[in-house]
């Protein structure tokens, strides 16, 4: 891959700073940047007047719900909701299909979740929701399938699990996983906002009932996006004025709308993977869209496989150091989001020795709780997170490696 072109996309890379807290959340596009300003300085009006501006503006906005459709593969635009952020999309999505659901229902959450995709479900319990827990097996911190096997019965309306642990990294097998949950009639519903910077997400080819994810993290603006079949969006009440009706798809789950330059920066997102593509593949010039984005991100896990191995690598043969989730670099089993420990440091004693070297890494629980808990990492102030991205470079991971060796 070629790492110059990537990283001139990103203006603030070209600071003297290495950015490996991207999980937090990741730089920005200069395409996004400038669809934001474009849009506030050319088509800031209300959408659905008569006249030219605003017919425009719905236009672009149209446009644009179509393109993160065919990002993420989803069947219909009316398939994708936009929103504030990720936790306000699960938390809208609890209060209205819970509305279908009566009292001795379950509910099955895992304790590998960011919060995000957990209280909106154990929050239920008021409503006579019954809340279980798919717990990781605690040697490997896994989820395993069996385990679920266990907990699903015919009261099982749905399951709550991650695409990616944004403490652990590990990758879930969810096509798997969705395929068991609906054998037993439920539904799945899948925080995939520490996969999505890293993988393809193809919705239909998961055969997901909901998928969400941040814009934030995956190099675009604050906001996100829930995927949900139409059918299951059409079924709920909605989440708006009284006036809007089950018809109203998406709308009914947006209220006040969604944010009209930000949505219309995704276009920045989609745009540059398909840039990417152009660079990489320059004589590919038939391909096809879905085909473009699966070549395109195949690319960047091997690029981040690639840069991570030395990392884990080092962290895995220092005796002091304990790797939290998988100390190998396979693609297809974990992203290059990173967690250790260390046996006499606490992880905020290390990240602020990291500090002075101008390199932005992380330490804490990440608001997934429950995993920091259930390891027994929470003496330790959470683990130290280093969390990479495809415009991080082999370079900057060996600095670190060296900061690390020199103050560890």
């Amino acid at each position: 891959m070629d790492i110059e072109f990537v990283r001139s996309q990103f203006p603030a890379l070209q600071r003297e700073f290495t950015f490996m807290d991207n999980a937090g959340g990741s730089q920005t596009l200069k395409k996004v940047a400038e669809r934001i300003s474009g849009y506030l300085l050319h088509h800031n009006v209300q959408l659905g007047a008569s006249y030219k501006v605003s017919r425009e503006a719905g236009e672009k906005l149209t446009y644009a719900t179509k393109q993160v459709s065919r990002f993420i593969n989803a069947g219909k635009p009316e398939e994708v909701v936009i929103g504030s952020s990720s936790s306000m999309l699960l938390r809208i999505l609890s209060i209205c299909i819970s509305k279908q659901w009566e009292e001795g229902d379950e509910v099955i959450v895992t304790n590998t979740d960011h919060e995000a995709n957990v209280s909106p479900w154990t929050d239920l319990k008021e409503k006579g929701i019954n809340v279980k827990i798919w717990k990781a097996n605690p040697d490997t911190l896994e989820l395993e399938i069996s385990d679920l096997n266990k907990l699903l019965s015919n009261r099982t309306k749905l399951v709550a699990v991650t695409h990616a642990s944004n403490i652990l990294g590990s990758i879930n097998p969810i096509k798997e996983i969705a395929k068991t949950v609906h054998k037993a009639g439920a539904l799945i519903c899948v925080d995939g906002v520490a996969y999505a910077p890293h993988r393809r997400v193809d919705v239909r080819k998961l055969d997901v009932d909901f998928y969400v994810f941040s814009w934030y993290k995956t190099y675009g603006p604050h906001l996100a996006v829930m995927y949900g079949k139409y059918n299951q969006l059409y079924k709920m009440e909605g989440f708006n004025h009284y006036f809007f009706t089950k018809k109203d798809v998406p709308y009914k789950f947006q209220p006040g709308n969604f944010n009209f330059e930000l949505t219309y920066s995704l276009l920045g997102i989609t745009e540059y993977f398909d840039h990417l593509f152009k660079h990489e593949f320059p004589k590919e010039k038939k391909a096809e869209f879905q085909e473009k984005m699966d070549k395109v991100f195949e690319l960047i896990g091997r690029h981040e496989e690639r840069i991570s191995k030395p990392l884990l690598t080092y962290l895995d043969e220092h005796p002091d150091i304990k790797i939290i989730g998988r100390n190998i670099a396979e693609r297809e089993k974990r992203v290059p989001t990173i967690s250790f420990v260390h046996t006499e440091l606490s992880s905020d004693q290390i990240v602020e020795k990291v500090d002075d070297y101008r390199i932005g890494i992380r330490f804490g629980d990440f608001y997934a709780k429950k995993l920091i808990e259930d390891a027994g990492l929470k003496e330790k102030n959470g683990v130290v997170r280093v969390s990479l991205v495809h415009y991080n470079t082999l370079d900057e991971v060996q600095r670190l490696i060296w900061i690390l060796k020199k103050i560890l």
